[in-house]
């Protein structure tokens, strides 16, 4: 008689091979998100130790002790310096941008972003054609001077005219003029003790008007004297 065959082992079904390796991935994804949920303490510290001193908090030592905790403490004792300082000067600004408008001398204070520009009038400050302020003029910058030296910012001053063709022997131009009253403010500046790091002068004569020169009242308002300060 002949031999009967061995029964072979059923094969595996189709469907189970695919689901192990579902299984696989699904295991190794989890793996992942697992590795990349722990965090490093100690790397976790260099960031908050960055973070902190650059927002004007203590400064964070490496300390081993520090690592071996779940939490690091932090202090803010100075959190914002430069927005502070910055507010506290927009408050000053337009306080004596009001002072100015009461004695009849047109100033505005505008914000743009970290920009502040203290815009002033030089129709009572400065004789027509010349870069030698009136005496009454002075007190003006030198109060605007130490409320700019508490915030520590940097601040160019920029000189602007109109366009009426200058009438001097001393400056050739308006360009000229411009130049040479910026350059008065900012040594009175000097003076008052502002660092000088933080300073610059530019004269841009009738080359930035703020409205076109038609009228005589839109010529006064180009005359001026513009504080650019940045806070960032």
């Amino acid at each position: 008689m002949p031999r009967k065959k061995k029964e072979e082992c059923k094969k595996i079904p189709g469907w189970l091979i695919s689901f192990g390796d579902l299984m696989s991935l699904l295991l190794t994804f989890f793996i992942l998100l697992f590795s990349m949920g722990t965090i490093s303490l100690e790397k976790f510290h260099m960031v908050i130790k960055g973070v902190t001193e650059s927002l004007g908090g203590r400064k964070i030592y490496l300390e081993q002790k520090l690592l071996n905790q779940s939490n690091v403490p932090l202090e803010f004792p100075d959190m914002y310096p430069k927005l502070k300082r910055k507010k506290m000067l927009t408050k000053a600004l337009l306080q004596i941008e009001q002072e100015l408008q009461k004695d009849g001398i047109e100033a505005d204070v505008i914000q743009h972003g970290s920009i502040i520009r203290f815009r002033l009038n030089t129709d009572k400050f400065f004789p027509p054609g010349s870069a030698t302020p009136y005496p009454e003029f002075v007190p003006v910058i030198f109060k605007l001077c130490r409320d700019m030296k508490e915030a520590r910012f940097t601040v160019v001053i920029e000189g602007h005219t109109d366009n009426t063709p200058i009438r001097s022997k001393k400056y050739k131009s308006n360009l000229e003029l411009s130049a040479a009253r910026a350059l008065t403010v900012l040594k009175m500046f000097l003076q008052c003790g502002y660092p000088e790091k933080y300073l610059a002068a530019r004269g841009y004569g009738p080359y930035r008007p703020l409205v076109p020169n038609t009228t005589p009242q839109n010529r006064a308002k180009n005359r001026r004297i513009e504080f650019v300060i940045d806070a960032s």
